[in-house]
């Protein structure tokens, strides 16, 4: 059960972020009311919401996800794959100190973004890609090794499709993994109860288990039904201008 989540308010400079999405700048009347409504979902879920300010000096700061791992156990500070974004670990480093008394970094030449990281229960799977390399998934894998999780590794370098590994993957709980056709026949999630999702819905993948609910982007119908058959309590929320700067909905909150 998550009782907290940090959140950082868009800045109006968000459109000078990185992407590869070729959709548009972001609307920012619709950037503050998106994020507002998700702000809201994660309160209807029993979250306390911490919202810190925006961060002008850094447009790609709301993706708080992406400078930490938060354990019931411990905090690992990340070290984002992309130079200009490293300044953002700093600046969330006091909202983790709040709730956190043991906390690790991730070094150079370690790198390491939070998006690549899925928590599955006990298990870790851990994203090599573009952001994060195989030093920082090592550095991870052994902080997490001593408070007792395991966790391997998943290389998805030569995927176009998608930027980090939740992007591509979500855990509902127990063996339930949400997971998009190009990662579904990986080995490493042989053991999971798949959920598969067709390429043309494939964003919806990174959808969030906040206790009973899932917060689900909306205009996806088949993800949605296949998650009420699975018993879930889609919760929906517009993600369309976050998804023009390569966000989802996982990336805007630290939940823990």
């Amino acid at each position: 059960m998550f009782r907290h989540a940090i959140v950082r308010k868009p800045s109006k400079n968000l459109a000078d972020g990185l992407t590869t999405a070729d959709l548009g700048k972001p609307e920012l009347s619709k950037v503050m009311a998106q994020h507002a409504a998700y702000c809201d979902a994660l309160e209807q879920c029993g979250l306390q919401v911490i919202r810190l300010d925006a961060d002008p000096d850094y447009p790609d700061s709301t993706f708080v996800e992406d400078t930490a791992v938060l354990t019931v156990k411990s905090a690992i500070l990340a070290r984002p794959g992309a130079e200009s974004r490293l300044g953002e670990v700093a600046n969330i480093r006091d909202a983790i100190e709040r709730f956190y008394g043991n906390i690790h970094e991730i070094k150079a030449p370690g790198t390491l973004d939070g998006g690549d990281i899925c928590e599955a229960g006990s298990h870790f799977f851990i994203g090599v890609s573009q952001r994060t390399n195989e030093e920082g998934a090592r550095q991870l894998g052994a902080f997490l090794a001593v408070d007792g999780y395991t966790s391997s590794l998943i290389d998805i370098r030569d995927m176009t499709s998608i930027l980090h590994l939740k992007s591509g993957i979500a855990y509902l709980g127990g063996d339930n993994l949400v997971v998009m056709e190009e990662l579904a026949l990986r080995s490493e999630f042989a053991r999971c109860n798949l959920i598969r999702v067709p390429a043309a819905e494939s964003y919806a993948c990174n959808c969030v288990l906040v206790n009973d609910r899932v917060l689900l982007p909306s205009g996806f119908p088949q993800l949605q039904a296949a998650l009420a058959s699975h018993g879930c309590k889609p919760l929906l929320l517009d993600m369309s201008e976050f998804r023009k700067m390569d966000g989802g909905l996982s990336c805007l909150s630290l939940r823990f």
